[in-house]
C-alpha cells in the first residue's frame, strides 16, 4: 500500500473517529478518484482551482439570505450603527488582506503547506474546525513571518 493511501486511511479513521462529515467526504471523494483512475486529470484540476472554488462557494452559502430577502439594506444599516459590526467589517478586510498574502506561501513553500494542511486537518477533525484554516493559517503565517523578518533585520 502506497504511503499516499495509508496516510489518507489513517484521515479517514480521523474523521470517523471525530464525526467529522466533510473530513470523511473529503477523504472518500479523493481516494475514489485516485482509485478509479482519474487522479491524474483531476487531482492537479482541484488541487489548482479547488480553494477559489470553495471560496466561491462559500461566497454563494453567505450571499443566499440577501437574494432570499431576509437580509437588505435596512439590515445593513442597523448593523452599521454597532460597534460590533464595525469590528467584524475590519475583521473581514484583515483576513481576506492577509489570506491574499497567504495563497502565495501555499503556492511557494511546500513544507509551509504540509504544516498548514495538517494543523487544518487535526482543527478539522479534533475541534470542529472548518477546513478554510490553510488559507487564513497560511495568511497569518505569511504575516507573523514578515514581522519576524522585520524584528531580526532590526536587531542585526
Amino acid at each position: 500500500m502506497a504511503h499516499s493511501t495509508l496516510f489518507m486511511l489513517i484521515l479517514l479513521a480521523v474523521g470517523l473517529f471525530a464525526k467529522n462529515q466533510a473530513l470523511i467526504i473529503a477523504v472518500v471523494f479523493l481516494l475514489a478518484v485516485k482509485w478509479i483512475g482519474l487522479g491524474d486529470k483531476l487531482l492537479p484540476v482541484i488541487q489548482t482551482k479547488g480553494i477559489n472554488v470553495g471560496v466561491t462557494i462559500i461566497t454563494i452559502a453567505v450571499l443566499v439570505p440577501i437574494v432570499t430577502g431576509e437580509i437588505g439594506f435596512r439590515d445593513l444599516q442597523e448593523a452599521l450603527k454597532s460597534s460590533y459590526a464595525w469590528i467584524a467589517l475590519f475583521s473581514g478586510i484583515f483576513v481576506a488582506v492577509i489570506a491574499a498574502n497567504g495563497i502565495e506561501l501555499l503556492q511557494s513553500d511546500p513544507h509551509i503547506t504540509v504544516a498548514l494542511v495538517v494543523g487544518t486537518i487535526l482543527a478539522v477533525a479534533l475541534f470542529n474546525g472548518v477546513a478554510v484554516g490553510p488559507l487564513i493559517g497560511a495568511g497569518i503565517a505569511y504575516l507573523a513571518m514578515k514581522i519576524a523578518d522585520m524584528f531580526s533585520s532590526l536587531g542585526g
